[in-house]
């Protein structure tokens, strides 16, 4: 469950390392975001000499939670860290590589450049 001011780790090769949450998109009043929502976040640390600075505003789309995702099939999974994916406003993701695993629910979000990308679908 990612909140406002929830930090997250970054999941691809964008230059951005820790993300603040600021809003969730496309809600008026929910409080927490789950896996395949899209974020507004704030760029809080980054690689030095990256496209992406420091206090940056962006997208990102949260492809892991520490809070556990329920499938319809009874399966449970559940990450080690929050970690989300920098995007643009089409949708499609800012870095060229993925780090560690995503589940396969953003298939069906239309994310399909993600899961092509990352090394591992769940």
């Amino acid at each position: 469950m990612i909140q406002s001011q929830t930090y997250l780790n970054v999941a691809d090769n964008s230059g951005a390392r820790k993300l603040m949450c600021i809003r969730i998109i496309g809600t008026s009043n929910r409080r927490y975001a789950h896996i395949g929502d899209v974020i507004v976040a704030v760029i809080k640390e980054a690689v030095p000499k990256s496209p992406l600075e420091r206090s940056e505003v962006v997208r990102a789309v949260i492809v892991r939670t520490c809070k556990e995702l329920k499938r319809d099939n009874g399966m449970v999974i559940r990450y080690d860290d929050n970690a989300a994916v920098v995007i643009d406003q089409k949708g499609n993701p800012k870095g060229t590589r993925i780090f560690g695993a995503i589940p396969e629910e953003l298939r069906e979000l239309n994310f399909t450049k993600i899961v092509s990308l990352a090394p591992e679908v769940l």
